[in-house]
């Protein structure tokens, strides 16, 4: 299965940090973002990688070359940044079949794993991770508009005025329809293509949708004191993982 990553952000937000990196080489516990996510990608046995790049693009490519531990890496550039709908569909040359898409500024530790499963189990058309945040960081993300029953029935980009306080996280499984949705997306009042208007193309047309509920944590790094939040968490994280206990053997054959 073949991920897609979205890694062509200029990271205003992240000044000083990005006057001489894209967001996505951010160091976090001594690691660039880009590769906390790949690892969390190949966790869940992605095999292929489709990198999206934009913003001092050179600097990944030099730096990853054309593959990451072992797996192939493909760039697709965006030129222009005009929304992460945008920027998925510079990616669709290069896929064929179901696949991941992460945001390359997000550090998770949580059920990934979970999202590919449900996709693939249901044939959903998308799949996506969605927490609960303050209801006054909701305008910061994409917000999920629901029903009496926890329905999602639409949703919508960074509103002034959030319907809820449910957010997708940036992690998501497509079926390539997502492409078609995007093509259709008109510019929001911010003058970007946004995902979620065409996760909302296709939930009101019909298609399947499965949001599952983070189970864990992540990190959304858009300013220096996110940064600074998931240096602090990762090590508790690192330390919780490694006195976890090991399952026991078994002389079952």
């Amino acid at each position: 299965m073949k991920a897609v990553v979205l890694a062509a952000g200029e990271g205003t937000r992240l000044r000083p940090l990005t006057e001489d990196k894209p967001k996505v080489l951010v160091e976090v516990d001594g690691k660039p973002l880009i590769e906390d996510v790949f690892d969390n990608l190949l966790d869940i046995g992605i095999d292929e990688f489709v990198v999206v790049v934009g913003y001092k693009k050179e600097k990944i490519m030099e730096r990853y070359g054309d593959e990451y531990r072992g797996r192939p890496i493909t760039y697709a550039h965006q030129r222009e940044q005009l929304g992460l709908a945008h920027a998925l569909l510079q990616a669709e040359p290069h896929i064929d079949d179901d696949f991941v898409l992460m945001l390359g500024d997000n550090v998770f530790r949580g059920n990934l794993g979970d999202v590919v499963n449900r996709q693939q189990e249901d044939r959903a058309d998308a799949a996506f991770l969605v927490e609960e945040v303050p209801m006054e960081d909701a305008s910061r993300y994409g917000v999920c508009d629901t029903n009496e029953y926890g329905e999602i029935q639409r949703v919508v980009e960074k509103p002034d005025d959030p319907p809820s306080n449910l957010v997708m996280t940036g992690f998501y499984t497509f079926t390539p329809a997502i492409f078609h949705a995007c093509h259709l997306v008109q510019p929001s009042d911010r003058g970007e293509y946004e995902l979620p208007d065409a996760i909302d193309l296709l939930i009101q047309s019909g298609r399947t949708i499965d949001a599952i509920r983070l189970d864990g944590w992540r990190i959304d790094v858009g300013f220096p004191e996110d940064r600074d939040r998931a240096e602090d968490r990762l090590p508790e994280a690192q330390l919780q993982t490694a006195s976890e206990p090991e399952p026991e053997a078994t002389n079952e054959p």
